[in-house]
């Protein structure tokens, strides 16, 4: 039998949070020595009530610092729990030979994130640009049994050995981008999501290899159940 790890499975269920919540406002979580996990918090939520979850992965040479606003200022307006796992080296491990040690630092950061609030399961998102986008689908694909949503920005490729559960998917990618042909990517990937039979939304847009604030308003809309903005 394989060892559901090494096809990136992770082990996280919602539990009732053992320890305090954390004050509003960026914190590192203090797990790792080097490329440390970043949780942001915004004013007004409840920790006794259930908050949706976003983890945000970030592109190829990219941080936690670099991704954050993307959605940033979304978590703060809109009430959710912004998680920035970052990879152990300059791109995910998956893009380089397979699941290894970002699977346990991701695995370690949501434990970490649910001992201290109470996650809303109908609203937990896998979030990224470039090869983050592409980690997000794949993982999110994996672990759908937990993630209810996942939102891929100008990703390169889907690897997924085993599927879970069915999250909703939001794709996006430019016309022009360079780096990532559109026809090999968001195209590609939402034909391939339609006919696996997920729900897909999706949505091209006239830029290059970078995301879209128009389109990553249409994704939090989409991934908190509201109207698309206009």
């Amino acid at each position: 039998m394989i060892d559901p790890r090494l096809i990136g499975r992770i082990a996280f269920a919602h539990r009732l949070p053992t320890r305090p919540p954390l004050a509003p406002g960026r914190h590192a979580l203090g797990l790792f020595a080097e490329r440390d996990a970043i949780l942001q918090v915004p004013r007004g939520i409840d920790p006794r009530r259930p908050t949706p979850l976003v983890v945000l992965f970030h592109g190829g040479g990219g941080s936690a610092e670099k991704i954050l606003p993307i959605l940033e200022a979304h978590a703060e307006t809109r009430r959710f729990l912004l998680l920035a796992p970052q990879s152990l080296f300059p791109t995910w491990d998956l893009v380089i030979a397979g699941h290894g040690p970002d699977r346990e630092r991701l695995e370690a950061a949501l434990a970490e994130v649910g001992s201290r609030f109470l996650l809303d399961p109908a609203r937990l998102a896998f979030a990224g640009h470039s090869d983050g986008g592409s980690y997000a689908l794949s993982s999110g694909l994996t672990n759908g049994d937990v993630v209810t949503h996942v939102i891929a920005s100008s990703a390169g490729f889907l690897s997924v050995q085993v599927q879970a559960g069915a999250p909703r998917i939001f794709v996006s990618h430019g016309i022009r981008d360079a780096q990532i042909a559109v026809g090999h990517g968001g195209r590609s990937h939402a034909a391939q999501l339609e006919r696996a039979g997920y729900d897909v939304t999706y949505v091209e847009y006239d830029g290059p290899h970078a995301y879209d604030p128009a389109v990553v308003a249409q994704a939090v809309a989409f991934f908190l159940g509201e109207p698309s903005p206009p």
